[in-house]
């Protein structure tokens, strides 16, 4: 079977090291903001760019944190796409705001300018930006787009780890940017893991109280905070998988570039290009299909596991769907998430494994 994640095929090199950076965690006997800690946010920073990186529980966790340290709550709306998961609303939702729903480009799956400028009112403080599936574009009209209406501009990158847009880093573009290390992630934990980015001193000092019970220091509380701390061996991993990202996500996007060119079935849509290659990292490779149930036990039947990302658009959710969507309606969305389907494109993939997928694909014949 050809899976759309292979943990187990991570190499031995790597699982050594990883063992080891747990036993330096054991024998410090610290397993709370420590020194790992301290470590991992010191290298994804610089990754990223950015002045500061704040370890938190998850990314869910990193949207809500960055919020509440921007006073973002009850009365404000927030705009985001209701194609993502569902922790990208949920996040807004935990920290008082309300989420109104954008909708999306068709050829890209990304939210849509357009569709975001008629959901702006007086209540707008933010534009929350996913860079679905690892995709990053067009950041020069959503800048402009939020210094106009004086709101901010924030970022969900949770799926956009090293993608960057004219050389800087998904994240850094707006007011900070909330990463997700979920095991499935391009950069994943062994268990959950986030953290938020960036190069506002006071969003970072803010940041670190409110994920630690509100503590400006020991039991002194100046906020009502949240208790998501990122763990001492979770940082302890990260740092270990953080040396191999850059050959892992090169991985990717030859596998993505090898089926932009050798995937042709007139069943199949393939979403656009970027038009940088710096711009797609690739965490899912989603195509199109009018036909998709039917796709997908065709590729089962091949030994291929292909997954449904998102196949309920937020809006339709049952807890969702009383809040406020695109005046001109959500078509691309609901029209999006009853047809995609993500191929596997993870760095494990051999290039046989990958030639199979493709003739998997190019023989559907419904």
């Amino acid at each position: 079977m050809i899976l759309m994640n292979d943990f187990k095929a991570e190499s031995e090199a790597i699982k050594e090291k990883e063992l080891i950076a747990v036993r330096r965690v054991l024998d410090s006997g610290w397993y709370i903001l420590g020194n790992e800690v301290k470590a991992f946010e010191s290298a994804w920073a610089q990754t990223c760019g950015a002045r500061h990186a704040i370890g938190v529980a998850n990314g869910m966790d990193a949207i809500e944190v960055g919020l509440r340290a921007l006073s973002i709550g009850p009365g404000d709306e927030v705009i985001t796409t209701s194609m993502s998961a569902f922790a990208t609303v949920l996040a807004i939702i935990r920290a008082g705001a309300t989420p109104v729903l954008a909708d999306i480009d068709a050829d890209t799956g990304l939210l849509s300018t357009a569709s975001v400028e008629r959901c702006i009112t007086k209540k707008t403080r933010a534009v929350l930006l996913v860079h679905l599936y690892g995709h990053i574009r067009k950041v020069d009209e959503w800048i402009q787009l939020c210094e106009k209406n004086s709101i901010f501009l924030l970022e969900d990158c949770a799926q956009s780890h090293l993608a960057q847009y004219k050389g800087q880093s998904a994240g850094t573009f707006g007011e900070w940017g909330a990463y997700s290390f979920y095991p499935t992630k391009n950069l994943g934990a062994i268990g959950d893991a986030g953290a938020l980015i960036t190069s506002r001193d006071d969003i970072a000092s803010d940041s670190r109280i409110l994920l630690n019970y509100g503590q400006s220091k020991r039991y002194h509380h100046t906020k009502l905070g949240m208790n998501s701390r990122l763990d001492e061996i979770q940082a302890a991993l990260l740092s270990v998988r953080l040396e191999y990202l850059t050959i892992g996500t090169e991985r990717r996007r030859n596998i993505a570039n090898t089926y932009f060119s050798h995937i042709e079935n007139q069943h199949v849509k393939l979403l656009a290009r970027p038009v940088q290659k710096e711009n797609h990292v690739y965490h899912l490779y989603v195509i199109l299909s009018k036909r998709r149930d039917q796709l997908s036990a065709h590729l089962a039947n091949q030994g291929i596991e292909a997954l449904i990302h998102y196949p309920i658009p937020i809006h339709k959710q049952a807890p969702c769907s009383n809040l406020v969507t695109s005046p001109d309606g959500m078509i691309a969305s609901e029209t999006h998430a009853s047809q995609c389907i993500s191929l596997p494109c993870n760095p494990h993939l051999n290039d046989a494994q990958v030639n199979c997928i493709i003739e998997a694909v190019n023989a559907f014949n419904p």
